[in-house]
């Protein structure tokens, strides 16, 4: 089967501009407490190791089977090391810029890259591609960075509304640039796995700030996005 192309026409929200930011259901910043970050990770995976060896117990599976008894652990250090390190903003990817010497002035695009995260609503998978796109102010990216900003932002609880503006905000401010685009394609397994069952639908969002609120700009980021 043909996949569908992606445009603004398809996008079951609405692109996120600046003056949305304010708005609560827009706020790009994940909740977390104060306290967050004051026990080590080895003391994170030791709490949550007991709280779901009780919550495997209130199931009824027998954790003495060979199976089962190291599920507990292996949970807790997915959750803490891989699944939700993203969190943790000592995880956060290091920075290096680098001249433009090419005096390159064109849109740069890199798209298709591959995410994973998860609803924050039941803790179940989302995955789908992320397409970037921005001007250079002077400086340019390595462009394994932009992956890893994306895949620090997306392995934590998400909304993927939320997942698109702080991709978009952080490219803004380490490439210190006002002009970023970008659109995530996902799959939501809370849908597709549980409630209307849904295997088909997917959702689309969009961060578009600068030159890329501009319509022919926008569009010809798209036309990047779905030549093959």
């Amino acid at each position: 089967m043909r996949q569908k192309e992606i445009s603004l026409n398809i996008l079951p929200i609405k692109s996120i501009d600046e003056e949305d930011l304010d708005h609560p259901i827009s706020s790009h910043d994940t909740p977390l407490r104060e306290d967050a970050f004051e026990l080590s990770d080895n003391e994170k995976i030791e709490k949550i190791e007991d709280h779901f060896r009780e919550i495997m117990n209130v199931l009824g599976l027998d954790l003495t089977d060979d199976s089962l008894k190291g599920t507990p652990r292996r949970v807790a250090k997915m959750f803490v090391l891989e699944a939700f390190s993203g969190l943790n903003p000592a995880n956060r990817p290091s920075t290096r810029l680098f001249e433009n010497k090419y005096n390159y002035d064109q849109m740069l695009v890199e798209k298709n890259i591959t995410f994973f995260s998860h609803c924050e609503h039941h803790f179940v998978p989302i995955y789908g591609k992320v397409h970037v796109a921005y001007f250079s102010s002077g400086k340019v990216i390595g462009l394994s960075k932009i992956n890893r900003f994306v895949q620090y932002f997306a392995k934590r609880p998400q909304v993927q509304e939320r997942l698109t503006v702080q991709i978009g905000k952080e490219l803004e401010r380490v490439l210190n640039t006002p002009d970023v685009g970008v659109v995530i394609d996902a799959n939501h397994m809370c849908v597709a796995s549980r409630g209307v069952g849904d295997t088909n639908s997917k959702t689309g969002t969009a961060f578009f700030s600068g030159k890329f609120k501009d319509e022919n700009v926008k569009r010809e980021f798209l036309n990047y996005i779905n030549t093959k």
